[in-house]
């Protein structure tokens, strides 16, 4: 059933949308020309920092900041690693880390990777 205060009909792209006025009257309030949707998207992890560079983990590493050219290691952006112990850094970041120690920076577990890129 329809209320008598909110009688729209119709909807979607160029479509009209007519309401019910007092005394039965229809009249065309709008009309929809055109509709667009916006999506936002986080990466599907618990942090949003990475613990080496302490940067938003959906921003650069800050090596990708200082050189945008690539020259350190972040030629191809910056893209997450997650360890099997769930943490997660950016990978040039954890990849430099993994140069003098074999250990996660926040547990302490031995490092394997379990998931790069987005």
């Amino acid at each position: 059933m329809e209320p008598e205060d909110e009688g729209q009909e119709g909807g979607g792209e160029g479509e009209e949308v007519e309401v019910k006025e007092e005394g039965g009257r229809r009249g065309r309030r709008f009309e929809l020309k055109k509709w667009n949707a916006v999506a936002l998207w986080t990466w599907d992890i618990g942090v949003d920092s990475c613990a080496i560079c302490r940067n938003s983990i959906m921003d650069m590493c800050i090596e990708a900041q200082a050189n945008p050219d690539g020259a350190l290691g972040c030629e191809n952006g910056c893209t997450v690693a997650w360890g099997q112990c769930s943490h997660a850094f950016h990978f040039c970041c954890i990849s430099r880390w993994l140069k003098t120690r074999t250990v996660c920076p926040l547990c302490s577990k031995e490092w394997e990777f379990s998931k790069i890129g987005n």
